[in-house]
């Protein structure tokens, strides 16, 4: 289960995932189901597309600098004026009678999420990009008309490629403009939950072994944290916490591992999460911290017995 977490998280999880996979002989690609939210939806259309490695973030001529430039024009792409007419829909009008969540889904934003679109086809290529992955997949979005979650790759949810899908979880409000698939508005799945692990219950068989990732639920307190950092941390272990019951009470035997960035990394990525320049610096300080993480036995004993080679026949749920 890879979770939200804007830029920063995507960096995070891409360094914490081949962490792993140094560590362990194991494919991330190898996991029974995989569920991404925003940040974590990117990252999971790496794995399953084969092109989780170095250069999905830093090519061989790159500095910082160039890697943040490329970060940001894929990202930030401008949408030429708000669209009013979406606003007054979905935002403002429905907003003013029942003031909540629509309103502020519905508010004007600078950015499209077209470029989200063209960073994950430049990343996977253009047929990946089209389609669905053939093996158990899930992105999370959240449909703004109908005011629910929505898990493409499901079969109840629309049909989408995989670009498609990553903007639209990725629609972060107030951002970028809702993301429109075959008529409909969808925004971030964070704003339903960072993380969505109880999705891996949809998996047709018990599952031994659920790693979250989750960038954005820091169980550490953050240092000289602002007040939306706090706050982004309260929210996400409470969801999370909460979604870990219904995975235990349904699997009784299922072992859960959950990662979140260290103090160190935390450094690296505040204060904002969607900050381009500090892409690398969460990238490099996440695997120098994963070294310690992965030392600590309650994280690499169950590691160790679900995911080196001897284990491999197991049933593995990555989030």
């Amino acid at each position: 289960m890879l979770g939200g977490g804007g830029i920063t998280g995507a960096a995070y999880e891409m360094a914490a995932l081949m962490s792993i996979r140094l560590a362990t002989g194991w494919d991330p690609d190898q996991a029974d189901v995989v569920v991404g939210t925003s940040g974590g939806a990117f990252v999971t259309a790496l794995v399953r597309n084969d092109a989780l490695t170095l250069d999905s973030l830093v090519l061989p001529s790159d500095d910082r600098d160039d890697v943040a430039e490329r970060i940001r024009g894929h990202v930030f792409t401008k949408n030429g004026g708000v669209q009013v007419r979406h606003w007054v829909r979905h935002g403002i009008v429905p907003g003013l009678r029942d003031p909540g969540l629509t309103l502020f889904l519905g508010s004007p934003a600078p950015y499209e999420a077209t470029g989200v679109t063209e960073w994950v086809t430049n990343q996977i290529g253009e047929e990946c990009a089209g389609r669905w992955p053939t093996r158990p997949t899930a992105v999370i979005a959240f449909d703004i008309a109908a005011r629910r979650r929505v898990v493409f790759g499901a079969e109840s949810a629309p049909e989408a490629g995989m670009a498609d899908a990553v903007a639209a979880s990725s629609a972060i409000p107030l951002l970028f403009r809702p993301y429109p698939i075959d008529g409909r508005l969808y925004v971030d799945g964070g704003v339903v939950s960072g993380t969505h692990a109880d999705v891996v219950l949809g998996s047709e068989k018990p599952l031994d072994l659920v790693l979250v990732l989750a960038p954005m639920a820091a169980d550490v307190s953050r240092k000289r944290a602002r007040f939306h950092e706090k706050m982004f941390d309260r929210v996400g272990q409470r969801s999370l916490t909460e979604e870990i019951t219904l995975i235990k009470e349904a699997w009784p035997h299922c072992e859960v591992v959950v990662l979140s960035p260290s103090p160190s990394v935390q450094n690296s990525m505040r204060p904002n999460p969607m900050d381009s320049r500090r892409a690398v610096a969460t990238f490099m300080r996440t695997l120098i911290s994963m070294k310690r993480t992965l030392a600590q036995p309650e994280v690499w004993d169950r590691l160790d017995d679900h995911l080196r080679p001897r284990a491999r026949t197991r049933r593995i749920a990555l989030r």
